[in-house]
């Protein structure tokens, strides 16, 4: 019999289909899933009951799903401060393209300990940085995401054009066609866990239209297809990109996708920010999801993507921290309030989104994007054990009568607990199976090694 954990007297947004919301209730942990859970006091004679969790002045929602992410520009963090995206790309590419395993994992442990602190159970990483002879970087990602305990998915990226070819990435910085396909189909092979309540998977991600060859994007979505897995890639970030994707290929962003074979349901794009019309009428066609990463948006002065359009179109839409060089918090429940606010400074106004549609796409709409809407992103039976409890009743939320309100709209909120497959991975505001002060200590030294790296030449 599987050991149950109760967790009771707490307010519960589940974020089911219905909004389902409770003010007083309880939620019964069996084993790695929800049981039950309600209005009132947990059932009585439950057996085998480990653990009875008084959750009074808390909301409980699910786990954080976070949809885009760099780890490994957690050791590069505060560069380039006043750039747009493309003078940012080539401050920083010579820099990145000096990267190596250690400094990899270090920085995969510091974005994955400040997201977890934060409430978020699931992540993704688009690591798409292989420089010749820098080690096993795939291998060392999902190993600190082991580590951390966290429902992860790698987003095997790849770059095959660098500047000889008219893209930003040095040239010692890309792999060719051929190697990047093989190394991908082998992290898939590896590491790829298709399973109900998998911990790891993997996606197939070339890094962007100005990064890589349109045939390494063709060849990458048969392979993704042969392989049931999902494909992710950069798009329409910025207006520059836009432009460069008309005079070389004579297509907009998402036609050139659509060309490729990069638009459907197994598809999921960072950014799209500058959508027109068409192009959200050609992500509703195929439900081709999106990742908002509002602060990244806003720090690269790309604009204000069209998140209120895209959900009254049907669009799958989740929330994306993106990396920490262009957004240097790291943390994914900001995002919530983030995306409220800087989405109501378009066209909508105060009616572009409220609190519980910005819960939902951290949590629900980022499980749909990932494909894993059947195992979490929602408080239901049947469902993972992926939850988190929000302290509201100090200082900061006290005096916001409504929950889900003060965890969106107030200061960011205390994690008491944070739970994965029934796990607990944070209590009190600390993670628990991992030293924070280490991951600190290694991740200033990784940084500062690769600064001396990379002034060196």
């Amino acid at each position: 019999m599987a050991q149950r954990i109760v967790i009771e007297n707490c307010a519960i947004a589940t974020v089911d289909a219905d909004d389902t919301e409770h003010a007083f209730g309880h939620v019964v942990i069996a084993g790695n899933r929800i049981e039950s859970l309600g209005a009132g006091k947990a059932p009585e004679g439950l057996e085998n009951v480990v653990r009875r969790i008084d959750a009074t002045g808390h909301l409980v929602t699910p786990g954080l799903v976070n949809t885009h992410h760099h780890f490994y520009q957690w050791i590069t963090r505060g560069l380039a401060t006043d750039h747009n995206l493309f003078n940012w790309l080539v401050a920083l590419y010579p820099i990145w393209a000096r990267i190596d395993e250690r400094m990899t994992y270090a920085a995969a442990q510091g974005s994955l300990a400040m997201m977890a602190r934060g409430g978020v159970t699931t992540t993704m990483d688009h690591h798409y940085v292989f420089p010749q002879g820098s080690g096993d970087l795939s291998g060392s990602i999902i190993r600190a995401a082991r580590e951390m305990g966290v429902r992860f998915t790698l987003a095997r990226g790849s770059m095959d054009r660098s500047e000889k070819d008219g893209g930003l990435p040095p040239d010692f910085a890309v792999e060719t066609l051929e190697g990047a396909l093989a190394a991908t189909e082998a992290t898939v092979d590896e590491h790829h866990d298709a399973s109900f309540g998998a911990m790891t998977q993997i996606a197939v991600a070339p890094c962007s239209p100005f990064s890589v060859s349109t045939e390494l994007l063709r060849k990458g979505a048969e392979l993704a297809r042969r392989k049931g897995v999902r494909l992710h890639t950069h798009g329409s970030e910025t207006v520059e990109e836009e432009q460069f994707c008309k005079e070389l290929f004579g297509l907009g962003p998402t036609d050139y996708f659509e060309s490729t074979g990069w638009l459907g349901e197994d598809v999921w794009m960072a950014h799209c920010v500058h959508m027109n019309d068409s192009d959200i009428a050609a992500f509703a066609r195929t439900k081709t999801g999106v990742a908002h990463c509002p602060s990244s948006n806003a720090r690269l002065a790309a604009g204000i993507a069209r998140v209120p359009d895209m959900l009254a179109a049907g669009i799958p839409v989740g929330l994306g921290v993106d990396g920490t060089a262009s957004n240097e918090s790291g943390e994914l429940h900001t995002e919530l309030r983030n995306a409220l606010l800087i989405n109501r400074l378009g066209g909508h106004r105060e009616a572009a989104l409220n609190a519980r549609q910005a819960l939902r796409l951290g949590t629900y709409g980022g499980a749909q994007v990932l494909g894993r809407a059947r195992e979490i992103g929602s408080l239901e039976p049947g469902k993972l054990a992926d939850l988190v409890l929000w302290k509201l009743d100090t200082l900061a939320h006290s005096s916001i009568p409504d929950p889900v309100t003060a965890l969106v709209f107030g200061a960011a909120a205390p994690v008491t607990a944070s739970f994965v497959g029934g796990r607990q991975i944070v209590e009190d505001g600390r993670l628990s199976h991992v030293d924070e002060e280490a991951i600190a200590r290694s991740t200033r030294d990784e940084a500062r090694r690769l600064a001396r790296i990379a002034a060196q030449g």
